[in-house]
């Protein structure tokens, strides 16, 4: 048997040899600063000083929302490297349900400005109910309240009325990310799956399930839409 670190020497005595000279790419430290984009240059930078070098423009510290993206994040949003902070800016439609999901890297805050939500939030294991369970947080939001996301608890908006409900969100990373749990729970193995679930779905339920996972952020609420469709009629 080799030893690990003679299983990393000959990997990369391997790639040497497979790979050309030329092949080889550069570190970053070595690559002049036109090869990088603007956000990787302020990660690399030595200090706040450089970064403001970096951002020479007044306007460069503006993000407009109704002309740009509805995330302010390091990636769309540069002068957020190193300030440890994102923002968005958003409208949940009426009768419709965000996508369950949670954010590795950053804490939310979220706070309604107009509408109506339901929010639920699992925190992590081990936070139980009254009755010994895992527990889910369910807070209805009117407009000037907020709620909080722990980073990488499971959470979603739904919204139950016929109007949409405008956001904003403040999140405690520049570059906080999205985790879309049902998609990647079922991007496992089927065995995984079966095992995870007590065997209750197997075999060609789970290619069916994994096929019936909607693709969008927003899912219509199917029972509140014949709802509002029926106070259009009837006005």
């Amino acid at each position: 048997m080799f030893s690990k670190s003679t299983l990393c020497s000959l990997v990369t005595v391997m790639l040497a040899v497979a790979l050309p000279a030329s092949a080889a790419p550069q570190p970053i430290s070595q690559r002049s600063s036109s090869e990088l984009s603007l956000t990787a240059q302020l990660r690399l930078a030595d200090t706040a000083v450089e970064r403001y070098k970096l951002l020479p423009k007044d306007e460069d510290f503006v993000f407009n929302f109704t002309a740009s993206d509805v995330i302010a994040s390091s990636q769309s949003f540069p002068a957020l490297v190193g300030v440890g902070a994102a923002f968005s800016m958003g409208q949940l439609p009426g009768c419709s349900m965000s996508f369950l999901h949670l954010h590795p890297r950053a804490t939310e805050l979220f706070a309604l400005t107009s509408g109506h939500l339901v929010s639920e939030m699992v925190p992590e294991a081990g936070v139980l109910d009254s009755e010994g369970k895992q527990r889910t947080i369910r807070v209805e939001l009117d407009p000037g309240m907020m709620t909080i996301y722990p980073a990488g608890s499971f959470h979603t908006q739904v919204n139950p009325d016929c109007e949409p409900a405008s956001f904003s969100a403040a999140f405690t990373s520049d570059e906080f990310a999205v985790g879309l749990v049902a998609a990647e729970t079922f991007s496992l193995s089927d065995d995984v799956i079966a095992a995870t679930f007590g065997q209750a779905i197997a075999g060609e339920d789970i290619e069916k399930v994994r096929n019936a996972i909607p693709k969008s952020m927003a899912i219509k609420v199917e029972e509140c839409l014949a709802k509002c469709g029926k106070q259009k009629r009837q006005a």
